[in-house]
């Protein structure tokens, strides 16, 4: 069951979700009013886990850096809740996207990309925090769904083991790298020159 908002009556009643077995897209995911925060993967629903502490910890310290380093500057950073959609080639109308995902924190180069519902193409940089509520599945198809949009460089951070690995799109259009950092590493990025982030600093309760 998903919990609905009902505007004109201001109240929140029970429905039923929609139907796991179907394929929905952008257009769908517009008309529903649910709590739960969603993403689309290829058409099929992934609820969002509520974060926790640490969780939350990592998005303040390294959201508030990306967004002091890059005030005044072309790219613009933006922090979930933030809809990214993934059209497949040109098939950007609402009822032709499938993916929608909302990263912990984005950044876009391209402003062309940015409209009043968020982000229609890839961001150059994605920074994803786990949460206990993540599976194995998930994780892989975030991957994936980055690397086939051409996300420029994708960090996956874990809070609770103080790490993050880095991924950069090469050449062919695949994620390389896969380096891990940890303790007192600083992080040079390759999507947005000038930006280097302190690991250590990244954890700080």
């Amino acid at each position: 069951m998903f919990t609905v908002y009902d505007t004109e009556n201001d109240e929140y009643s029970k429905v039923e979700e929609p139907d796991p077995s179907l394929i929905y897209t952008y257009a769908d995911y517009l008309r529903w009013n649910f709590e739960e925060r969603l993403e689309l993967f290829r058409g099929k629903i992934f609820k969002l886990s509520a974060p926790n502490t640490k969780h939350q910890e990592v998005v303040r310290n390294l959201g508030a850096e990306i967004v002091i380093f890059l005030k005044k500057k072309k790219c613009k950073p933006f922090i979930a809740p933030f809809d990214v959609r993934l059209p497949v080639k040109n098939r950007k109308k609402d009822n032709e996207v499938t993916t929608v995902v909302q990263p912990d924190i984005c950044v876009i180069c391209d402003e062309s990309k940015i409209d009043d519902k968020g982000c229609c193409g890839a961001p150059d940089f994605v920074v994803e925090i786990l949460s206990p509520g993540n599976s194995h599945k998930e994780v892989k198809l975030k991957f994936e769904l980055y690397e086939e949009a051409g996300v420029r460089e994708y960090w996956v951070v874990n809070p609770v083991e103080e790490n993050l690995v880095v991924f950069i799109l090469d050449e062919d259009g695949k994620f390389s790298g896969g380096r891990m950092y940890a303790g007192k590493e600083k992080i040079e990025s390759k999507a947005i020159p000038g930006l280097i982030i302190d690991t250590e600093e990244m954890f700080t309760k």
